[in-house]
């Protein structure tokens, strides 16, 4: 399991491009942190979630 923005998420295996996808995510407005690090969005398509990870997607929202 992955923890994904504190739940557990059965993406052992899936490209961190993939994930995001599949859940709906824009790659223009998020930031992706994996255990800590910051992932540049170049390196979206060769990052694979492991078991054990833990992820945050931030979604960057306009306002004022």
């Amino acid at each position: 399991m992955v923890k994904i923005n504190g739940e557990d998420v059965n993406a052992n295996g899936m490209k961190l491009t993939d994930y995001l996808q599949t859940a709906g995510y824009d790659n223009k407005f998020i930031a992706v942190e994996i255990n800590e690090e910051i992932i540049s969005k170049s390196r979206y398509a060769e990052t694979i979630l492991k078991d054990g990870d833990v992820v945050e997607v931030v979604n960057f929202v306009g306002g004022g």
